[in-house]
């Protein structure tokens, strides 16, 4: 800077003064390029020697050490010459240092001692640092300290031998000790900061595997859920069309009327089943027409499930009570789902003539229906599938509420569920 102020009087005229600062600024914009040029060789040979294994660049460190130090050391060092065997056995154990730290240092120090002995100095003795860093890397807190211990040692011995006849026995046991304890603590943090980015993976594994379950689980309950629908909504349905299609068939000639009847009620509840099952899976939109005509089954529908089964041959009585505007949309159609799986079982297992009951309570804090039958087992009925209680206890247990299910004292079958509308069990229906 003093120099850039300097130049305008040296041509006597402020123009050769710019000039030279141009110049100035030229030479060190080429510097500056010159520096980046020079590093790129550099940055290519450190990705080139990160894809190298960890053997062959603890080989190129020990061989660079090695000629370096032997190097360097024939300059400062003019006393007799050194066995080439200390030097190799000072470097060539970083080889293994990964592998074996506590070992390689060991060897390291071993070969450091027999040159105390012999009463030479080597600036090889550096490769007691670098497997003291190794070994606070890659090992315990113990052998750390134990290796810090012996480099420590060494540090006195080296200290008492050659500092202290010059009088400088503390500066140089002070400096070396700094010297170790620093490359201890930067092998420490070096561990701790490679432990630290291993449990960061380990818990994003961890995470990424609990994100796969929960999609899993997600999934599980998806199939469920539509394993309960298409039960109810089909084996419904069609256990009604069988019991019309046969009465049709009984009336067609004595009653051609009531045949004609029973037909058209068969065609009204396949229209209802396809409508239930197009919303069911999410095909029908909001505004085409069915989606007004055919709302979501609730405890209205009851009055219009009932009188299905009463035109099915299963005479069924609904006795309401309280009212259901307060009971969520969700809750209603477990509770149709509940009744209408009831009566179904009533009509497909039971011999003809069996009276159904239905009786639903509703309040604000829950929700109780029993439905009954008085009938007998039907000697024709197949065997049951299974799923029928099964997916009515999943519906109830959404909501916190219980089932009973099971045969009457006298007779017939009772099926009796209580919902707790306290419970945040909006989600599943």
């Amino acid at each position: 800077m003093s120099r850039a102020h300097r130049l305008p009087s040296v041509g006597g005229g402020p123009g050769r003064g710019r000039d030279a600062l141009e110049t100035t600024g030229r030479v060190m914009t080429g510097g500056a390029v010159t520096m980046t040029e020079t590093a790129r060789p550099v940055r290519s040979l450190l990705r080139a020697g990160s894809r190298l294994p960890p053997v062959a660049l603890d080989a190129l460190l020990a061989v660079a050490l090695f000629f370096v130090t032997v190097g360097l050391n024939g300059e400062v060092y003019q006393g007799p010459p050194v066995p080439l065997i200390l030097y190799v056995a000072l470097s060539a154990p970083l080889v293994w240092r990964r592998r074996a730290p506590l070992t390689v240092f060991c060897a390291v120090a071993a070969a450091a001692f027999v040159q105390w002995l012999i009463g030479l100095q080597l600036l090889t003795d550096v490769a007691l640092l670098v497997a003291l860093y190794t070994v606070a890397a890659h090992s315990t807190w113990r052998r750390t300290l134990m290796a810090g211990a012996i480099l420590e040692t060494g540090v006195l011995l080296a200290s008492a031998r050659w500092a202290a006849p010059h009088g400088a026995f503390l500066n140089s046991a002070v400096f070396l000790t700094t010297v170790a304890v620093a490359v201890a603590v930067i092998g420490v943090n070096t561990r701790i900061r490679r432990a630290y980015l291993a449990s960061l993976e380990d818990r994003a594994v961890r995470l990424e595997r609990e994100r796969d379950q929960q999609a899993k689980l997600a999934v599980a309950d998806e199939r469920a859920r539509i394993s309960r629908e298409m039960h109810d909504v089909v084996t419904h349905n069609l256990s009604v069309m069988v019991a019309l299609a046969d009465g049709a068939v009984f009336a067609q000639d004595r009653s051609p009327g009531k045949a004609t009847a029973a037909m058209r009620q068969i065609s009204g509840t396949g229209r209802q089943a396809l409508t239930d099952m197009r919303r069911f899976l999410g095909l029908l939109r909001a505004d085409e027409p069915d989606a007004l005509r055919h709302p979501m089954p609730g405890i209205a529908q009851l009055g219009s499930l009932t009188d299905q089964m009463r035109a099915a041959g299963l005479p069924t009585r609904l006795d309401l009570e309280g009212d259901p505007i307060h009971v969520p949309a969700a809750a209603q159609l477990t509770v149709y789902r509940l009744v209408q799986e009831a009566l179904t079982n009533a009509l497909k297992h039971t011999t003809p003539g069996t009276r159904a009951e239905v009786r639903v309570r509703c309040a604000p804090e829950a929700v109780t229906l029993d439905v009954t039958d008085d009938g007998r087992p039907a000697r024709t009925a197949g065997p049951s599938s299974g799923h029928g209680i099964p997916g009515m206890r999943e519906r109830v247990a959404v909501y916190g509420g219980t089932l009973e299910a099971g045969p009457l004292p006298g007779g017939g079958w009772r099926v009796s569920a209580r919902l707790d509308l306290s419970m945040a069990g909006e989600g599943a229906a």
